[in-house]
């Protein structure tokens, strides 16, 4: 065996799909010494039993697009390297068997059409001339992905070494990493059975074995192991080489062709934990089989390929399988430690990311960002309530068997719940609260009236609680209400050199007086916005900082990546602290007043400020700020006032008719309001400008800031994309996001979020005009005749750039 080099620039570890597209592509970008360890052999942990399924669309434009890489890399990969990879473009078929998956296919072309993929909706005649074996009597429709395919793993990754070796990087196998070494917060190297090997950078793509790993130096990466079962045949009369992958969701199973026969597997409603702790020897095995749990899916296949009932049975795979909570991969740095990055947890679609994951990945590791907006599956988006792996695997077995269930819009996780509360959860539940979850939180979303039970019914169409959030949101417009929204997270950046840290990290300008608050986004060097955010100056040397609950990891880790080293600045978590009530609507002032010595009034505390107030009793730090686009404050009261402060805000404002409110109410108000959100219609490939929100930028003032020149450099010319509103005449029709923009008949993007404007009584949507050759312009976007694709279908819409409610905004004001 040749000697371990006692450094390189990068090492990844793990010779699996992942790992080996990770070194393929640093060594295509020539990123220096790129070592790559394997503990067995190449694909010897679960790349060389992955079924192989290669598709491409999912609910996020850049992941449709990285999975599109991987088809494009997989087309020219065997010309490249002269190693045969399996590869075929042979297409992919997927069934719907009722209406309402029928629905979910329709609203998938359509976003399939919004991505720029070919995807067609076929009748079930014209799916079963594609695949004559299945039978179709229960089949109300069917799409079909001409460029999907399949791939033999263990070869795509022997094409995927051979060319990483030909860029110059060195594999090893038979090398297991025993430790990770660290200094002063940074990876410096590897602790191995062959010796230690120093690095800037470590790659962790090691599958089921990357949490235990990582745990070792203090990182979490929520993924656990579980069993996966697919059934390989002998060779099936009328089996050809050019069969279409199928997939069956509503009877839980796929299929494709192997060897003239079929391989066979499902995802089971009730699936199979392995263990938490992988042994580190599990190369080239197999758990054993289990026919009994197999047995509904197999039932369930014969209804649909009776040939399966005379076929022979090679063999049962069972290979354990690495699973998220949520059901995403991980990639991405680590916030926990600097120079380690994570490509992991691929929920058996590994193969079909892993082209495109690795590509990714490398450039993220080689530039320090990766090349467009990964947040679906950033390693950032997990928190706390990610950190038990008892819970992480009580999450992900849910996540697991809802894999080919209808993704429902709005729908929530039941499992693992409750785990992080508000002081006011189990008073608010027992005033008709229906919950969400978000990052470990448990949030009011609506509350149920007289006659209706707090429990979500999942719909395409109007859903269950669609009359009772139109009852919050027209009483915030109305009259006033509270919103519990103590999962907000909430930083403190403090010491003398705070206002210079964040004067540099925010576009907008923080160098105000204390007693001032300032909305502002933070961006990327290439000026798109990787936080959105409110900033209220306490003192001289202290910010406070509220953003997102979801964003809680992602904000702090970019926030403090960013703090100059020679400042003197120090960010503080303070989420757990402070209780959040949100107080919105025409009457705020005159609840808030009957509690308050503090004047309130229009003149005393203005919008845009903040104080710290009595009310009640309680010390709040009062926030004038509004997210649903009324007249309101931000309460932030610490924890131990909060029921007190409640009792009492709900008793003053009996007399003007308050009620609460809840995060679905918050997604209406906001729609119509005009106000972005992170995620959706802003995030790092978005800049200000492009969003309209130029004005919450200090361009014009000479100030430097993180971005600052890209802006500028944009600011000089038209730009490529513009974010617009759209709303559709016919309250009928539901927008989600990701309808597909037509302008004069052309396709001109798509839309980033969608909802319903209980004032206006429309259907509203927001998404970027884009014209990346020539640029957009006010006038453009304005001149054009819209139709916006729904569920395959075209509707008239009408635009605008201006809000529909109080664009001048002169009741946030009031």
């Amino acid at each position: 065996m040749s000697e371990l080099p006692s450094s390189a620039a990068i090492i990844v570890v793990g010779g699996g799909i992942v790992g080996t597209s990770v070194a393929y592509h640093l060594g295509q970008m020539g990123a220096g010494e790129v070592l790559l360890l394997e503990q067995g052999q190449l694909t010897s942990g679960s790349t060389w039993h992955a079924a192989g399924l290669v598709g491409q669309l999912r609910s996020s434009a850049n992941i449709t697009q990285m999975l599109g890489y991987s088809v494009a890399l997989y087309d020219r990969l065997e010309a490249e390297t002269g190693q045969a990879t399996g590869w075929k473009r042979n297409g992919g078929l997927r069934l719907a068997c009722n209406q309402e998956r029928w629905t979910e296919v329709r609203r998938q072309a359509t976003t399939a059409h919004s991505f720029g993929l070919e995807m067609h909706l076929l009748t079930p005649k014209e799916a079963q001339e594609l695949w004559p074996l299945m039978t179709v009597d229960d089949v109300v429709g069917a799409a079909f992905l001409p460029t999907d395919g399949q791939a033999s793993p263990s070869d795509i990754v022997r094409a995927l070494a051979t060319g990483a070796r030909r860029g110059g990087v060195v594999i090893r196998e038979g090398v297991g990493v025993q430790e990770i070494l660290v200094e002063d917060g940074r990876v410096m190297g590897v602790v191995t059975g062959q010796g230690t090997v120093r690095c800037e950078k470590l790659v962790l793509c090691c599958g089921q074995w990357t949490r235990q790993l990582a745990k070792k130096v203090g990182v979490n990466v929520p993924l656990v192991p579980v069993q996966h079962q697919y059934m390989i045949t002998e060779a099936i009369p009328g089996v050809t080489g050019s069969l279409p992958t199928l997939r069956d969701p509503d009877r839980l199973t796929y299929y494709k062709e192997e060897v003239g026969g079929l391989v066979m597997g499902g995802y089971e409603p009730n699936p199979l934990f392995w263990q938490m702790e992988v042994p580190d020897r599990f190369e080239f095995q197999l758990l054993e089989s289990d026919w009994d749990h197999f047995e509904p899916i197999m039932e369930l296949a014969l209804g649909r390929v009776p040939a399966l009932q005379t076929a022979g049975i090679k063999q049962l795979i069972n290979g354990p399988e690495s699973f998220t909570p949520d059901g995403n991969f991980i990639l991405g740095e680590a916030p926990e430690l600097r120079g380690l990055f994570v490509g992991a947890g691929f929920n058996a679609f590994g193969i079909a990311s892993g082209g495109g994951a690795g590509m990714a990945l490398a450039e993220w590791v080689k530039n320090g960002e990766p090349p467009y907006d990964l947040w679906p599956v950033d390693i950032r988006r997990f928190g706390r309530a990610q950190f038990d792996p008892d819970w992480v695997r009580t999450r992900t077995l849910e996540a697991y068997g809802k894999h080919y269930t209808i993704a429902w819009p709005s729908e929530e996780h039941e499992t693992g719940r409750p785990l992080r509360r508000s002081p006011l959860y189990d008073r608010l539940k027992a005033q008709g609260a229906c919950f969400g979850e978000k990052l470990g939180w448990e949030r009011p979303n609506w509350f149920a009236g007289p006659g209706e039970t707090p429990e979500d019914v999942y719909s395409y169409g109007r859903p269950n609680w669609f009359e009772a959030v139109g009852r919050e949101h027209r009483a915030c417009r109305e009259r006033v209400v509270v919103i519990d929204q103590t999962s907000f997270a909430k930083f403190l950046l403090v010491g003398r050199d705070a206002e210079r840290a964040l004067s540099w990290i925010c576009a907008n300008d923080v160098t105000r007086p204390p007693g001032t608050l300032t909305y502002t986004q933070m961006l990327n060097a290439k000026g798109g916005i990787e936080c959105d955010l409110t900033v209220a100056r306490l003192a001289p040397d202290e910010f406070y900082i509220t953003t997102g609950t979801g964003f809680a990891t992602h904000d702090f880790d970019w926030i403090r990546r960013n703090i100059p080293d020679d400042a003197d600045a120090r960010l503080i978590d303070v989420t757990s602290g402070h209780a959040v009530f949100s107080l919105m609507g025409p009457r705020a002032r005159d609840v808030l007043q009957a509690l308050t010595r503090d004047d309130v009034g229009p003149e005393g505390f203005r919008f845009g400020r903040c104080r710290k107030i009595a009310v009640a009793g309680a010390p709040v730090l009062a926030l004038r700020v509004t997210y649903v686009g009324e007249l309101g404050w931000e309460l932030h009261v610490p924890t131990e006032f909060a029921a007190s402060l409640y009792e009492a805000l709900m008793e003053a404002g009996a007399p003007y008719g308050i009620a609460n409110a809840g995060y679905r109410a918050i997604e209406t108000l906001r729609l119509e309001k005009g106000y972005r959100a992170w995620g959706s219609d802003i995030g790092p490939d978005h800049s200000p400008l492009m969003a309209g929100l130029g004005w919450a930028v200090k361009l014009k003032k000479n100030q430097p800031f993180l971005g600052r020149e890209a802006l500028a450099e944009q600011a000089a010319r038209p730009l490529p994309r513009m974010l617009a509103g759209f709303t559709v005449d016919d309250p009928e029709i539901v927008l989600l996001g990701r309808e597909t923009i037509y302008r004069d008949g052309e396709r001109v993007g798509w839309l980033t979020s969608g909802g319903f404007g209980h004032t206006i009584n429309k259907s509203i949507g927001y998404g970027y005009v884009r014209r990346p050759d020539e640029g957009v312009t006010t006038e453009f976007v304005l001149s054009g005749s819209y139709e916006l694709e729904v569920a395959s279908t075209r509707v008239p819409a009408s635009v605008f750039l201006e809000p529909p409610y109080d664009p001048a905004s002169a009741r946030v004001k009031a």
